[in-house]
């Protein structure tokens, strides 16, 4: 399985990315959603997803209500759990968000779970994965798609596969700036989608206390989503700045 990733991301992806590369600009929304369908498709056949058709639709439904209050670009997005039970959630360019199981469980509130497919919506929609493909950080694209995905199993040849999959499609760690992006635009989104948004802060403080209790766990998350101590403070003060009216009228 982990041999055979890089081989259908070389052949699949980097032919959409050449062109863009080498023309040195942003890629416009079709090549976007091009290269997020090609990628998604094979993730899908690499990862196991959870295909039970009422955590499909959970995720799908609560996915929606952000992504359709988030930008005007009318993207089809799509929603997926990965039946894994390492922390992480990650996005490919285009509209497809992936979860772990592991992160589901250790959500206390919907809002929470909410907060993380809100930060991640705000990664494709500021585009951060392909402004990273404009910067020319894509080197070694195919090796690195693996060890991205099956961190464990480069790190350990011939250990069983535990999917932490820990960034999008540029295989890049997001910057403090691209992080602070994607947390605005979860707060926005919540609001407009009638969620409390506190569950952000409040996821925050959950996988800070777990990477306290379980050092490493969250290797994978970290690794792609830098969270300076101050994160929770910051999405706070966000929450704060909106309008006391219509947080008010926001059910907790």
């Amino acid at each position: 399985m982990l041999t055979s990733l890089p081989r259908l991301v070389v052949r699949r992806v980097v032919p959409l990315l050449v062109p863009v590369l080498l023309a040195g600009c942003l890629a416009s929304t079709q090549q976007e959603v091009q290269m997020g369908q090609s990628y998604a498709a094979q993730l899908n056949r690499q990862l196991p997803l959870i295909t039970d058709p009422e955590v499909q639709r959970y995720i799908t439904v609560l996915g929606d209500s952000l992504a359709s209050v988030a930008d005007d670009r009318n993207l089809d997005w799509h929603f997926y759990v990965v039946d894994s039970p390492e922390i992480n959630a990650f996005a490919v360019p285009g509209g497809f968000i992936y979860v772990n199981r592991g992160l589901i469980e250790r959500s206390a509130t919907m809002s929470e779970l909410a907060g993380v497919l809100g930060h991640e919506i705000g990664h494709v929609t500021n585009r951060h994965s392909m402004k990273q493909m404009r910067k020319g950080q894509v080197a070694n694209i195919g090796v690195t798609a693996g060890c991205i995905v099956f961190p464990n199993a480069c790190r350990t040849p011939g250990a069983d596969v535990l999917i932490n999959a820990g960034g999008a499609l540029a295989f890049s760690k997001f910057s403090r700036d691209d992080e602070r992006q994607a947390d605005e635009v979860g707060v926005k989104v919540m609001v407009r989608a009638g969620i409390d948004p506190n569950g952000i802060p409040a996821m925050f403080r959950t996988l800070d206390a777990e990477r306290k209790n379980r050092p490493g766990a969250l290797e994978g998350f970290f690794a792609s989503h830098p969270m300076p101590a101050d994160r929770v403070d910051d999405t706070q003060q966000m929450i704060r700045a909106v309008d006391p009216a219509i947080h008010a009228a926001i059910p907790l």
